[in-house]
């Protein structure tokens, strides 16, 4: 129950501060976070992007037919 009243304080505090000093701890923490992160190594990343390059070409030959089969469809029942 103390642990809930001190995050209740603090979410005060840090409520009662300064919009500058608010955003610096927020910069800070960001920071933080951002050094626990395991990045791709550049092979990892080129094979990625080329998996969603790939898959997007694959959606748009795909959804291409879809258009040309619909528009037909509608030209066909208009006219």
């Amino acid at each position: 129950m103390a642990k809930k009243q001190d995050q209740a304080s603090e979410i005060k505090s840090d409520s009662a501060q300064h919009p500058v000093a608010r955003f610096t701890r927020y910069v800070e923490d960001a920071r933080a976070e951002l050094r626990k992160v395991t990045w791709p190594t550049l092979p990892e990343t080129k094979k990625a992007t080329l998996a969603v390059l790939g898959f997007v070409a694959v959606m748009a030959v795909i959804l291409g037919l879809v258009d040309l089969g619909l528009s037909a469809l509608i030209k066909s029942m208009l006219s």
